[in-house]
């Protein structure tokens, strides 16, 4: 006996919520930018989940909705002030130089074009092979590979004047 539809669309949405609330905002860096986002995704993965149950990895596929969602966002506001950093808050108490590190590898990380970003977040942040990361975002593996280099080239001249190091 197969599950309805709707079920088997709440329990994809109630394991993977979570990851793709962390890749939204890694990609964005506003929690409610994020949550729109990550509602226009669900919203379409629902309209098309006949689609997303028949892909070869249903989490990828909608990994990959994110991103192409965060990407209409980018080109629709592309003149838009960036997100102000300044009053940014960690959610766990932690000393004063950890939490102006991670403030200074945030900015770092929106400081990236788009695709860039999202390379840096699939493949450090997400965990995913090279392999993986050029199926999501749809190019190749060489790509993958230059726009990881030069992502993390920009990181490093971003953060070594900020006095952070690894």
């Amino acid at each position: 006996m197969t599950r309805a539809p709707d079920q088997a669309f709440l329990e994809f949405v109630k394991s993977r919520a979570a990851p793709l609330h962390r890749m939204a905002y890694l990609l964005c860096g506003d929690w409610h930018l994020a949550d729109d986002l990550v509602q226009e995704t669900l919203a379409k993965s629902f309209r098309h989940w006949h689609r997303v149950q028949r892909a070869e990895n249903p989490d990828a596929y909608v990994r990959r909705m994110l991103i192409n969602e965060a990407r209409r966002h980018w080109r629709r506001h592309r003149n838009a002030v960036p997100a102000d950093l300044s009053a940014w808050e960690p959610g766990v108490p932690d000393d004063a130089a950890a939490v102006t590190n991670r403030v200074a590898l945030f900015q770092a990380l929106l400081s990236l074009p788009a695709r860039q970003r999202a390379t840096v977040v699939l493949r450090y942040l997400e965990g995913m092979s090279e392999r993986e990361t050029a199926a999501i975002l749809g190019c190749g593996e060489g790509t993958v590979k230059s726009q990881t280099s030069r992502a993390l080239g920009s990181l490093r001249a971003y953060l070594e004047p900020e006095g952070i190091r690894r």
